[in-house]
């Protein structure tokens, strides 16, 4: 059960124990203040409550789960460990800064609670006894679980509320303690003798949680994050963060449920929007089929299924779910906001723009997570009407010029994707939108193309869209003064396509056609490495490992500044981890045994 590796002592740290930080002082909510009194609630009364609350709250019976919670959230750690878990999966899929906020004060409500009742050893302590684990209370030991969930829930909120990750960062040695928390959780499963057998079988459900969700969240961060934390000792492996949450949804706990959601999660959302689109939709809904079982209007479950539709480019079975998930609830509000952003993805692979800009005006109306990104992608889908008349050339003006008007600034930092929107809704004022292909930019930029590459249908009519736009750039060639920019852009959308086509030649010239314009780009400068990264990914494709290599270590060193950079380590990251591990199974293979790669002009394009 060696999931967890640290090299350092982990010895008491009060300070890190506190688990505070800069980002959680700015914020205007104080944390209750536990009482120590926590007899008056057993262990086995908490984790029962606790159950029935998790079981109302993936019923969408949010109020009640709360009001079941709420009496003990400062003095039971299952209790405010169970009402923090609510408000994180509602920060989780809301986006709300304000639900993000509520999420960390209880968060960190719930490792204080926690704490008190952690067992405090020293390290002469563990040199002089043999197996100190066996002096562990049961509440003791559900402590330590207790608060290393609370600190992973608080580290993977990170995630949505900085795309930079440098909140992560510089939380590396707070979540150092709960990262050490799992670590003596995992060492009290395996040497503890446990009386009761559901204790256990709750105790080691969360074991499992964590080591999952720790070893696909650290799996996932590219190595040039990944390595700020590493002299902490943070490692982590996909195939066993898979392998631990699929065990910990198989027991029939208090957390299965939770193991289940992060496992669906991951190759539904996380796997698309972070990495190359490899998620496991047929697993997916396997798993989705037991969890509708027992929770049949579970809001959560219906919007994993639509995305397991989406991610399989059944798209009209996903709409189907979204709306449904909609109906289902009126309660959580936030959570219809998330189907409207998936509907309007479904009506954009559709090339339903008329659709997809009622969704998105819908969002820019409703939503507070970013207004900015809203009237961006309504106006970018305005602009793909053809003919563009007088009066929608206005209109789409009107709102590219709010676009600016609603950028943030978290901690003193743009959010890269808003800041990319305020750059190109300035370029269309200024340059004009007449042969616009924004929606189909936007759609690379989201990893839609992983999704649209599965239905050949949904591909062709983009392909003569792009075609089309390429004629019409091509009659303006000495005129317009944003011919690379666009002309760049539609070639590697084109190559995309090609790529996703199984056209391996075609699309490789397309991808080379961008880097030749790399001097000429005055905008879209992030198309070179983007264009880097899509040529790695089609030479790993067809196993010319080589040149995967090559392309994919310029990409890593592309030293010119850009946007969206974070966005491409991502995929780049995932990417090398394919070329890893194709490289591990090439070693493998006996002399003799090599494959037989489809063909590709080795100096097509140059």
């Amino acid at each position: 059960m060696a999931a967890f590796h640290d090299t350092r002592d982990d010895s008491d740290s009060s300070s890190e124990d506190e688990f505070e930080d800069a980002v959680e002082d700015l914020h205007h909510h104080p944390v209750p203040q536990p009482i120590p009194n926590l007899e008056s609630m057993d262990l086995a009364t908490s984790i029962r409550d606790a159950t029935a609350a998790l079981d109302l709250f993936l019923n969408n019976r949010y109020g009640e789960a709360k009001a079941a919670l709420k009496p003990w959230v400062t003095t039971s750690m299952y209790h405010a460990l169970g009402y923090a878990t609510v408000h994180y999966f509602q920060a989780i899929m809301t986006f709300e800064p304000n639900d993000i906020h509520e999420a960390i004060r209880w968060i960190k409500n719930s490792s204080q609670v926690a704490g008190i009742l952690r067992r405090k050893q020293r390290m002469y302590q563990r040199i002089l006894v043999r197996n100190p684990y066996e002096f562990y209370l049961e509440e003791e030991a559900h402590a330590e679980l207790c608060y290393a969930e609370s600190v992973l829930e608080r580290a993977l909120l990170t995630f949505i509320q900085d795309d930079n990750l440098v909140s992560f960062i510089k939380g590396g040695l707070k979540i150092r303690s709960g990262y050490h928390a799992y670590k003596n959780a995992v060492q009290l499963l395996s040497n503890r003798k446990w009386k009761d057998a559901a204790s256990k079988m709750h105790f080691e459900s969360g074991v499992r949680l964590g080591r999952g969700s720790f070893n696909l969240m650290l799996s996932i961060l590219p190595k040039r994050l990944l390595k700020v934390l590493e002299f902490v000792g943070f490692t982590g492996s996909q195939e066993r963060g898979l392998h631990e949450l699929e065990l910990g949804s198989s027991l029939p706990s208090l957390r299965s449920p939770l193991c289940a959601c992060t496992l669906i999660g991951f190759h539904t959302v996380t796997s698309v929007v972070l990495g190359t689109g490899d998620g496991d939709p047929d697993y997916s809904e396997k798993k989705l089929g037991e969890c509708l079982q027992k929770y049949p209007n579970g809001v959560i479950f219906l919007f994993l299924a639509g995305r397991t539709k989406t991610i399989s480019a059944k798209i009209d079975e996903a709409i189907s779910l979204y709306k449904q998930a909609i109906a289902c609830q009126e309660e959580w509000v936030q959570v219809h906001h998330v189907c409207y952003w998936e509907l309007m993805w479904c009506h954009v692979f559709k090339l339903s723009w008329s659709e997809a800009v009622l969704y998105a005006e819908r969002l820019s109306r409703d939503s507070k997570w970013s207004k900015t990104i809203y009237l961006y992608q309504q106006a970018a889908f305005l602009s793909m009407y053809q003919p563009q008349t007088l009066e929608l050339k206005a209109k789409v003006k009107e709102i590219f010029n709010q676009v600016p008007v609603h950028k943030q600034r978290i901690a003193g930092k743009s959010i890269p994707l808003e800041k990319f929107s305020v750059q190109k809704a300035r370029k269309s004022l200024q340059h004009g939108w007449s042969s616009s292909l924004a929606g189909l930019e936007l759609i690379y930029l989201w990893n839609g193309f992983s999704i649209l590459s599965k239905d050949r249908q949904l591909l062709d009519p983009i392909l003569v869209l792009i075609d089309n736009t390429l004629r019409e750039l091509r009659n303006i060639k000495g005129t317009y003064s944003c011919y690379a920019d666009d002309y760049s852009l539609a070639m590697l959308l084109k190559g995309v396509i090609q790529k996703a086509m199984n056209k391996p030649s075609q699309a490789e010239l397309c991808f080379h056609e961008v880097l030749v314009n790399e001097d000429h780009l005055d905008y879209n400068s992030y198309l070179v490495p983007y264009s880097l990264l899509e040529l790695g990914i089609l030479y790993l494709q067809h196993n010319r490992l080589q040149d995967a290599g090559n392309f994919l270590y310029q990409c890593r060193v592309y030293n010119k500044k850009y946007i969206l950079e974070n966005r491409l380590h991502f995929k780049l990251h995932a990417a090398l981890e394919r070329l890893k591990d194709k490289e591990e199974v090439g070693k493998s293979r006996r002399p003799g045994q090599g494959s037989n790669p489809a063909h590709i002009p080795s100096e097509a394009g140059l």
